[in-house]
């Protein structure tokens, strides 16, 4: 004769699958949690664009040609 399985071995793997899925849903809650804190803190620690910035540059004196003509201008004191 077959006998009936109690009811106690019938919830066990149940209870064991909603346990399990419990436990796996908290944790890819708190998975999702710490990647939410890692993206939020790369965000903050970008570099803010309007800093002061310095370029220094020499620069070369193009040449020159003498001047075509000399004047002299004498001012005399009243």
């Amino acid at each position: 004769m077959l006998e009936r399985p109690s009811r106690e071995s019938r919830t066990r793997p149940q209870r064991r699958k909603l346990l399990v899925r419990i436990v796996l849903a908290v944790l890819l809650l708190a998975l999702a949690f710490l990647l939410g804190v890692a993206f939020a803190r790369t965000l903050d620690e970008q570099v803010e664009p309007g800093g002061v910035v310095t370029n220094v540059r020499t620069l070369t004196p193009l040449p020159q040609e003498p001047p075509a003509r000399t004047l002299t201008v004498t001012v005399t004191s009243p």
